[in-house]
């Protein structure tokens, strides 16, 4: 009876270390199931892909949109990002447990012809920012 209690023990143990992923992983995963699944909706938005940078613990979203990359799109598009972003992280399609993990999202939202018509970095700073936990201007000690 010990002997299988000991077999059994370590088969499970063996099966936990096996199911457990590591970053680089679950930013595969994450890039898989967004270009598979995610769809944006919103002004002009044509399509959106993901792509995984794992040297640099990074993903990119591209949002793609047949708008002009006039300073009028530009102005609009500075002004509604931070909601749109704020959309994403609410749908996961920006995962707050890859954040975590020291993953940034770098975020751009382009015109027809590539030009960006706004672009952010949505690391944990930036996810405090946008779900506003962050804190606010600290003054530290300067020895």
């Amino acid at each position: 009876m010990k002997k299988i209690t000991q077999i059994a023990f370590a088969f499970a143990i063996a099966l936990l270390l096996v199911s457990c992923k590591n970053t680089k992983q679950k930013i595969q995963e994450h890039v898989s199931t967004y270009n598979n699944s995610s769809s944006i909706k919103g002004n002009g938005i044509t399509s959106t892909t993901a792509k995984a940078f794992l040297n640099d613990n990074k993903i990119e979203i591209r949002i793609e949109t047949n708008l002009e990359g006039d300073e009028a799109n530009k102005q609009a598009a500075a002004d509604s990002f931070p909601d749109l972003l704020k959309e994403m992280i609410k749908n996961d399609q920006i995962s707050t447990e890859l954040i975590g993990e020291g993953v940034k999202f770098d975020v751009y939202f382009l015109a027809y012809n590539n030009i960006i018509l706004a672009k952010r970095t949505v690391d944990k700073e930036e996810l405090a920012v946008l779900e506003g936990t962050a804190e606010g201007n600290k003054e530290t000690a300067k020895l």
